[in-house]
């Protein structure tokens, strides 16, 4: 099952069942009115979005409307949890070496995680807004899955069950904001602007042989103005499955309906399927050059983030956003 998220209907949209090809959604306010709606009672609301979904898919849907991912927020505009792993620890290990730094070995055994803003995200075609180049925009190029309710102290093997949806992001980054703010000791938070999503979340069983219940074995396809940035594969490397990621998070506290757990920006140690962020490819060019000289996001660049099935079609629908100088 596809859902979407419409820019109608208030500040957390209108829900909509999407068609497996992306051509067709159909709104269902009679059954939930936005995501959060049907997340919250998902075990009743569940079986009637799937009904819709399979009329979709055979051309029996009644109010069937042309889909259209520029209309798209992302599939849950705002949320009550985002925190966002970093589950490719060899990327980790590579931007550590890139400057100098140890390898703390426990880094391999309790993943990093930290509490992003959820209280406004853009949409997955929306504008990438900055007030300064200088800030050093990057994109990350992610996986991330929407859980339902979660009891405190779940196991991973508990959690992988709690997993409703998966969807794409783009963790959008500060670079050259991030070493002032790690150096205060307190984590991220300027230099951590809104993230953006899919044009739609899928439940797990879309992803086919794909999913194996922890991780998603398929390519992450970047795009850096038109030219190939790189093709990850997100189920390689992956030091941390998204049960291992959830019962982190669960470990002291629930997480209700709605959360969103992050993978951290995918990356495999063969170097030749290219990099999910400006970031990686910077920390290679150091360690093999002393310096980097691929720049980071300026006014007027896009990026583009998609993942395809085996047979060569968007499972998640694009992410791509152009960066733009942000004005009142």
């Amino acid at each position: 099952m596809k859902l979407a998220t419409l820019k109608q209907g208030g500040r957390d949209g209108t829900l909509v069942v999407v068609s497996r090809d992306l051509s067709l959604c159909q709104p269902v306010p009679a059954i939930a009115r936005t995501l959060q709606a049907a997340l919250d009672d998902w075990n009743t609301v569940a079986p009637q979005l799937a009904e819709v979904y399979d009329a979709l898919n055979n051309h029996g849907a009644r109010h069937a409307e042309r889909f259209d991912p520029a209309l798209c927020h992302s599939p849950l505009p705002r949320a009550y949890q985002w925190a966002d792993g970093s589950a490719y620890v060899n990327h980790v290990e590579l931007v550590r070496k890139a400057r100098g730094a140890d390898m703390p070995p426990e880094f391999w055994t309790d993943p990093l995680m930290y509490q992003g803003g959820s209280d406004s995200f853009v949409g997955p075609t929306d504008p990438v807004f900055a007030l300064d180049e200088a800030w050093g925009i990057d994109f990350e190029a992610e996986v991330a899955v929407v859980t339902g309710d979660v009891p405190m102290g779940a196991t991973p093997a508990d959690c992988r069950q709690h997993i409703r949806l998966l969807m794409l992001v783009n963790d959008v980054s500060l670079r050259n904001l991030i070493p002032a703010e790690l150096a205060k000791g307190f984590g991220f938070f300027q230099s951590k602007p809104a993230s953006a999503f899919s044009p739609v979340a899928v439940t797990p069983d879309e992803l086919g042989e794909a999913w194996d219940g922890g991780k998603v074995h398929l390519p992450l396809v970047v795009h850096l103005n038109d030219e190939l940035f790189g093709r990850p594969n997100a189920g390689v490397d992956m030091t941390f499955d998204f049960g291992q990621l959830i019962a982190h998070v669960a470990r002291t506290r629930e997480l209700e309906a709605g959360s969103i757990i992050g993978s951290g920006t995918v990356s495999n140690v063969d170097r030749s399927t290219g990099s999910g962020c400006l970031a990686e490819k910077r920390c290679l060019e150091t360690i093999a050059d002393g310096k980097p000289v691929t720049p980071f996001m300026r006014f007027g660049d896009r990026v583009r983030i998609e993942m395809f099935d085996a047979g060569g079609a968007t499972l998640f629908g694009a992410i791509d956003q152009q960066v733009r100088r942000y004005s009142n």
